[in-house]
């Protein structure tokens, strides 16, 4: 693996890294987790704030132990620690923690903020996810992929659902910048937005791979893996009813993966999952479903994304 250097670059969409720096932290995280369990304390004297607006288990877990379990110091500062965008607008928030940390992580609403954080902060900012991109996660999802089906390019990947969603804008970014067919199964009132469909039209080109957006089921068809999130996204609650109704349809469940006529498809999904919605138990408890390596790969990737912006 020839190392690259991604040392001080912060992390904020996929779309402002190459194809082949995606490809480098991929097989670091690989190398993470074939080492797991190994205390090499390369974050020792390393503090990581952890800012949190939105509430986590894979995301806040997967920072604490990476940074935690090597000997540095992870913070974690939810919105009645600090003043974030309160009483301290964020461009000082920002100008603080940069002079205390040596890197910050941000789960919350706005892109806007994780970016004003990245512009004044000093330091590497990583995306934890916000209503736009979910990053950190986009990778570990490919990386799962890539264990159950080889690499990642000329694969078909189908997200099932609500395809404007966060996650299903970083895996249309990661697809097209890896060269991994892309398929959005969703009603047409929940599509992808089309400034980024534009966005990432000439990178799929360029790689020879394809983006689909349909409302038809029957799309699944030759899909590696079928993946699916909550109906109904933090901040959203209110929209329950009306979301449960409209996505009906688009279920994943057994009839659903007979459709793609793959026996060795597998099923991803972010987590936390609702069964009897989004996805039925018998799948994702069944033999398809790699949702436990999907959430165990947060941590490698995530690991491997520190390692390689910190110059560890």
């Amino acid at each position: 693996m020839q190392k690259i250097n991604l040392k001080g670059r912060s992390l904020l969409t996929w779309l402002d890294y190459s194809g082949e720096e995606i490809r480098y932290l991929l097989e670091l995280a690989k190398k993470e987790k074939l080492e797991k369990g190994q205390r090499k304390q390369r974050f020792a004297g390393i503090s990581v704030a952890l800012l949190f607006e939105k509430r986590s288990t894979r995301t806040r877990c997967s920072f604490e132990t990476a940074v935690g379990g090597e000997g540095g110091h992870p913070v974690f500062l939810s919105t009645s620690d600090i003043h974030l965008g309160g009483k301290e607008t964020i461009e000082d928030t920002a100008r603080v923690l940069g002079r205390l940390f040596d890197a910050i992580e941000f789960r919350g609403f706005k892109q806007s903020t994780v970016e004003t954080l990245a512009k004044y902060s000093g330091v590497p900012v990583y995306n934890g996810l916000t209503d736009a991109y979910h990053p950190t996660q986009a990778l570990a999802d490919v990386q799962t992929i890539e264990e159950n089906c080889g690499p990642a390019q000329g694969k078909k990947l189908c997200f099932v659902g609500d395809g404007r969603n966060n996650v299903a804008n970083s895996l249309m970014v990661i697809s097209a910048k890896l060269g991994m067919n892309f398929t959005v199964i969703a009603p047409d009132t929940l599509r992808p937005d089309e400034e980024l469909v534009r966005r990432c039209a000439p990178l799929f080109k360029e790689k020879n791979a394809v983006c689909e957006i349909t409302a038809d089921v029957n799309a699944a068809k030759g899909a590696d893996a079928l993946y699916t999130d909550v109906w109904v996204s933090m901040g959203e609650e209110a929209k329950k009813a009306e979301r449960v109704k409209l996505l009906s349809p688009y279920q994943v469940n057994e009839a659903l993966f007979e459709k793609t006529e793959n026996r060795n498809c597998v099923f991803l999904h972010c987590l936390p999952a609702v069964r009897g919605e989004e996805v039925t138990a018998g799948i994702i408890d069944g033999q398809q479903s790699r949702v436990w390596d999907e959430a165990e790969n947060r941590k490698h990737t995530i690991k491997a994304i520190m390692l390689a912006t910190l110059g560890l």
